[in-house]
């Protein structure tokens, strides 16, 4: 019987490599050293499809040559094909075997008005020629369909990696042209502007890197900028880079004046974002309304009907499980990552949370050479006769295996020795706290002697309709450690967030008092005392320290660096950037602090008008959950009592109540109201994370931010039903 599955364990390891190339480099080799003999040379001919082939690879900055590419892609592909035509063969005798039932026994099995289906349900007795002929079909589709399927894949995730980069471009070209301009006002060359803009990838992101395609082009081929910049706008798959590029191209090209060009586009680009900010409201609205009339509203009309159905016609329980326990989460799911496609391109840089790719610290870590370490890992010590010193060589030996040890606990290290800085650097790290403490409340607060015969109720043979009992008992917990959990990582967000935005509320200030100082004369080390010891929220305890650190000898690159690494705040990281190195340019920071603050003024101004905004949807999520609320309150407290009621009383009565003949209530006998009242109670709170989830989407732009109103209306659900 197990050789029977051996062609399935073969074809399973025939796609591990490609199953593995993404995460594994020795399985990606494996895959380039195989297709490059066998389809390397016919990816090579040249033709248009060619040519739009290389252009998705330089537009999603794949560090891969079109002829690997390919050929890898065309080998997945065959081998998704052949392993897929295995994968057939037994689908097809699985299907066989699963409905190999008779049309009689089929229709003995099910309902009378449903017999017809019988006879389409049924697989009758197959010969051996249709067997093979089904086999084969089933063969043939699943591996034509897992090749083409591969083949389309393949090119596709660079179409999408291209339309990643082109978004994260567009969002933080305001700020990089702010940068130049600012740079180019302070005398530094425009080309060693362009070089230090690409040193800084990690505070303006792929902005930079497309620059830094065309500083390598002038600085390591010898070509000159204008074409260099040129070959950046064919290549950058962001239609606003490229006409920046062009222009940009055109003023080098002709001598124009470059601050007035880097002026006018700055001023542009920021129209740009107001116009964007008004389309993206807009069309959060729309979302908005959408999401409460499919998603609250219409789930709400269908369990009422199936309700009333059920409660005087025929159990209709199963409909309304599915409809709340998976259509709710899954039409939530698939609305909220809908909205963040759509809108994706229109929001801001950045997170709500002030996150904004890699942070100084890792960038410090990862730039940082150890002591003693070779690219190659041998640095054995010399003496001067020429010949290596065997103990020195056994210390180094000994030092790099202690230093490897270091490498590999030292990000445990850091996580423990400041618990509660790493917890609001992530906050999901405060399930390690959480979680046990919650499972630890569910311990002691649950009934286990009712969980386990409930449980044992469940599964024992022949139970039907017994789980409900147990989900009586334990949905409390859950909901209690849902709310406990869920509460530690908003805590844990939140501060985090807040502080940041506190910090980044005052930059504009910051920057624009010095520059008034600056352009009194002061030097910037004179600035920063002035300004440590005035009132500018939470940034003065930490200019405080910045002060301290040039006292102590730090240089003022090293401080503000050090003030950079403490908030870890994007705009706090533009302005540092931008003031250290107009300071290494010029000893005239004053307009470069101008340009920087009225940047951060422009950006603090947008992020204000479209929290004022998004108020209003947080009303309206809100407002419709409640109104959810109520109506599954109104049902589980007057609608099924007084029908249960009425039942009962027309039982007693002969057959009539008030009029209304007992006919109409016939089926309620058959009808667990408990099971409809449970089922309320966990529709309700599947409804309340959801509108949470999708109010801090649609409110303040991320899922993240909906956690603390998801914790808010599951705690207010739960606690209106455990007082019913």
């Amino acid at each position: 019987m197990a050789v029977g599955y051996l062609p399935l364990v073969l074809a399973v390891l025939f796609c591990l490599p490609a199953a593995l190339s993404p995460v594994s480099p020795r399985a990606d080799l494996l895959l380039t050293r195989l297709s490059l003999p066998l389809f390397g040379r016919y990816v090579t001919r040249e033709s248009p499809r060619r040519r739009r082939q290389e252009e998705s690879l330089r537009a999603a900055f794949v560090g891969t040559s079109h002829r690997a590419y390919a050929s890898k892609t065309l080998l997945m592909a065959g081998v998704a094909g052949v392993s897929g035509s295995v994968f057939g063969v037994y689908l097809a005798a699985l299907v066989v075997q699963t409905f190999a039932v008779s049309a009689s026994t089929l229709r003995a099995a099910v309902p009378g008005p449903l017999s017809f289906l019988a006879s389409l349900a049924s697989v009758p007795d197959l010969s051996a020629m249709h067997l093979f002929l089904l086999l084969l079909t089933s063969s043939a589709t699943v591996g034509a369909a897992m090749a083409f399927g591969t083949y389309l894949a393949r090119w596709q995730y660079l179409s999408q990696r291209a339309r990643a980069r082109r978004i994260e471009i567009d969002a933080t070209l305001p700020q990089t042209i702010a940068f130049v301009y600012a740079l180019s006002r302070s005398g530094m060359p425009f080309q060693t502007v362009l070089t230090t803009l690409t040193e800084n990838q990690s505070v303006y992101g792929q902005a930079a890197r497309e620059f830094g395609v065309a500083v390598r082009d002038a600085q390591t081929f010898g070509t000159d900028l204008p074409t260099a910049l040129q070959r950046m706008a064919e290549r950058t798959p962001s239609q606003r880079l490229d006409d920046f590029s062009q222009n940009l191209t055109s003023v080098l090209a002709s001598g124009q004046s470059l601050s007035v060009f880097l002026r006018e586009q700055y001023d542009r680009f920021q129209e740009e974002s107001e116009a964007q900010q008004e389309q993206y409201l807009e069309l959060l609205a729309t979302f908005a309304e959408a999401y409460v009339t499919v998603l609250v509203a219409g789930p709400l009309f269908f369990i009422t009907i199936l309700v009333v159905i059920g409660l005087v016609m025929q159990d209709t329980l199963p409909l309304i499980r599915i409809v709340s326990y998976v259509a709710i989460p899954l039409a939530s799911a698939g609305f909220v990552v809908y909205v963040d496609s759509v809108t994706e391109s229109l929001r801001g840089p950045g997170g709500a949370d002030g996150t904004d790719g890699e942070t100084a610290d890792d960038a410090a870590a990862g730039s940082d050479a150890v002591p003693g370490r070779g690219t190659n890992g041998t640095t054995p010590a010399t003496v001067t006769d020429g010949g290596a010193d065997v103990v020195a060589g056994d210390r180094w030996r000994a030092n790099r295996e202690r230093l490897a040890v270091y490498d590999r606990v030292s990000s445990v290290t850091r996580l423990l020795a400041r618990p509660a800085q790493t917890m609001l650097d992530a906050p999901l790290y405060t399930l390690f706290v959480t979680v046990p403490v919650g499972l630890l409340w569910v311990a002691l607060t649950l009934d286990a002697g009712a969980a386990v015969e409930a449980l044992r109720a469940a599964v024992a043979p022949g139970a039907e309709g017994t789980w409900s009992a147990f989900a009586a008992v334990v949905d409390g917990s859950i909901v209690e450690l849902a709310i406990l959990s869920m509460a530690g990582v908003t805590v844990a967000y939140e501060v985090r967030k807040r502080r940041l935005k506190a910090i980044e509320r005052e930059m504009p200030d910051f920057l624009d008092r010095m520059a008034s100082v600056n352009e009194a004369g002061v030097t910037i080390v004179k600035s920063l005392e002035r300004l440590a010891n005035s009132d500018l929220g939470p940034l003065t305890e930490e200019l405080r320290r910045t002060r301290r650190d040039v006292q102590w000898g730090a240089s003022v690159r090293e401080a503000l660096q050090g003030f950079d690494r403490r908030t870890r705040a994007p705009t706090v990281s533009r302005a540092v950037t931008l003031i250290t190195n107009a300071v290494a340019a010029s000893g005239e920071v004053a307009p470069v602090l101008r340009i920087a603050a009225n940047e951060a003024q422009d950006s603090r101004r947008l992020r204000r008008e479209r929290r004022q905004e998004m108020l209003t949807y947080l009303v309206v999520i809100y407002i419709s959950f409640f109104v959810f609320l109520g109506i599954v309150v109104t049902l589980t407290l007057a609608f099924i009592p007084a029908i249960e009621s009425a039942s009962q009383s027309a039982a007693i009565g002969g057959g009539e109540v008030q009029g209304v003949s007992t006919g109409v209530f016939s089926g309620l006998s058959t009808v667990n109201t408990g099971a409809y009242e449970l089922l309320f109670f966990h529709a309700a709170s599947i409804q309340a994370v959801c509108s949470g989830l999708i109010a801090g989407q649609l409110g303040e732009g991320r899922v993240f931010d909906g956690l603390k109103h998801a914790v808010v209306l599951l705690s207010l659900s739960y606690a209106l039903f455990l007082f019913l």
